[in-house]
């Protein structure tokens, strides 16, 4: 369930901060989701990392998740000081780097449709990831591309895999293998 509930809110971010890129929220505003989601998944990866069932799996879900609640934060950050992003856009390219090859890892070990399914998740946030890096650190005049591409992956890596978790339509069997591959456990 945590898994669930990480993701449902990662959908909010992810929607509101592609909003916020396409300019229909301000600065100041979008702070408030970003802290609350970068908090809240920091809280489950530190939990999957130390937690009482803690094993090497999860504490590699907890590693991957926090390079998402890192950038939640920092998003936060830059608001409230002002910041251009520079360095939230290496930090992107970062961890897209870092996540590719968690793509080809789960895909490969891929035994259900939800496995397929955070594979491909791993992917699409690479890509993100990157459109971060080059709107953010070179500068590139994609924002528009990219606050719609954020929105839609809110949508189809976030709220709706989270919704249907939380609804029990992923069985905790295929949960706990994500956990243990590294899949998303709640990041975005």
């Amino acid at each position: 369930m945590l898994l669930g509930m990480a993701l449902l809110y990662v959908g909010a971010v992810l929607f509101l901060n592609g909003l916020w890129i396409l300019g229909k929220i301000g600065d100041r505003e979008i702070s408030v989701i970003n802290i609350f989601v970068g908090l809240l998944t920091a809280s489950v990866a530190l939990y999957f990392a130390f937690g009482p069932g803690a094993d090497a799996g999860s504490i590699k879900a907890a590693a991957l998740t926090l390079l998402f609640s890192f950038t939640y934060l920092w998003v936060a950050w830059n608001r409230y000081n002002e910041a251009d992003g520079r360095g939230l856009g290496w930090f992107s390219l970062f961890v897209a780097i870092t996540i590719v090859p968690i793509g080809w890892e789960t895909l490969a070990s891929a035994q259900t449709g939800w496995d397929i399914w955070f594979g491909l998740c791993w992917f699409a946030w690479a890509v993100l990831w990157f459109m971060f890096f080059l709107l953010l650190a070179q500068q590139k005049p994609i924002a528009k591309v990219t606050g719609m591409m954020t929105v839609a992956q809110g949508v189809l890596t976030g709220w709706l895999p989270g919704f249907l978790l939380l609804q029990g339509v992923m069985g905790p069997a295929a949960q706990a293998a994500a956990t243990a591959t590294g899949a998303p456990a709640p990041n975005g």
